[in-house]
């Protein structure tokens, strides 16, 4: 037992350090990363997709890249907005890691990105370990996943600088109960805001936009209470609560040929 905990600390302190790396390079180019992380179909791609066509029409520099296990579905679909897309194939990996993205980010991110919206696998247990060198890092979770959400996945929720709740348009008819979910996400993550959106109705879209945008500007994050000086010297820390360890997947090189499944589509192994 002890040689899987060891294990899962070796590679998340190794994850910290690429993370730090990375988050200093976007940062002297002057990029944001946003760390977009949720349960499948939370409507995070159809969020995604208006918070895109909006930065377009706003006149900012964005992109994203969007990571999945198969198909180029969610790459299609953001790049209706007409920014620069990349999808990543992960093969069956359950989240993204530092290295891979700066290495799927290098020689593909325009030199001029303000903001760069990385959607995360649809996942809220591994993803929630693993630092990206973000600047911003949003949780995601729809009406329809249940009110406890939260509690169920706290380090998810706790590590969370903004939280949004996606398809309120549907709320009234699931009983989404509002009040009970905002007092669970301050249960685990005191003080951090809680946005209500719905991509089919436009409720609340361009919020994400403007919170990101606002870190760009220089505003500060959130910071939750749960997070801490990680190895790479950021603001989250890695909770035991909901975390997990997957060795066979955790521990694969992630320096050898990349398979290219179209331009702009990578595999990470």
């Amino acid at each position: 037992m002890c040689r899987v905990v060891d294990l899962k600390q070796a590679v998340l302190a190794k994850n910290d350090a690429a993370a730090h790396t990375l988050r200093r390079e976007l940062t002297a180019r002057g990029t944001v990363t946003v760390n977009l992380l949720s349960s499948p179909g939370s409507g995070k791609t159809a969020l995604l997709e208006r918070e895109l066509l909006l930065a377009r029409e706003r006149g900012l520099s964005v992109a994203a890249l969007t990571a999945d296990l198969a198909t180029e579905n969610d790459a299609v679909r953001l790049a209706r907005s007409g920014v620069p897309v990349k999808q990543v194939l992960t093969d069956g990996l359950c989240h993204l890691e530092a290295s891979m993205l700066g290495r799927h980010l290098d020689g593909w991110l325009p030199e001029s990105t303000r903001l760069l919206f990385v959607e995360n696998v649809g996942n809220l247990v591994c993803p929630a370990s693993y630092d990206l060198g973000e600047s911003l890092r949003v949780v995601l979770a729809s009406v329809t996943e249940g009110e406890d959400k939260p509690l169920k996945y706290p380090t998810a929720f706790g590590l969370a600088q903004l939280v949004v709740v996606t398809k309120t348009d549907i709320a009234e008819a699931v009983e989404f109960d509002e009040d009970a979910f905002r007092a669970h996400v301050q249960q685990v993550n005191p003080g951090v805001e809680v946005v209500l959106t719905s991509a089919r109705s436009g409720e609340g879209v361009g919020i994400l936009l403007d919170r990101a945008n606002a870190v760009a500007d220089g505003a500060s994050a959130h910071v939750p209470v749960m997070a801490g000086q990680g190895a790479g010297g950021n603001t989250h820390t890695h909770g035991p609560a909901d975390s997990h360890t997957h060795a066979h997947a955790h521990t694969h090189p992630d320096s050898g040929p990349q398979a290219q499944a179209r331009p702009g589509a990578v595999q990470t192994r």
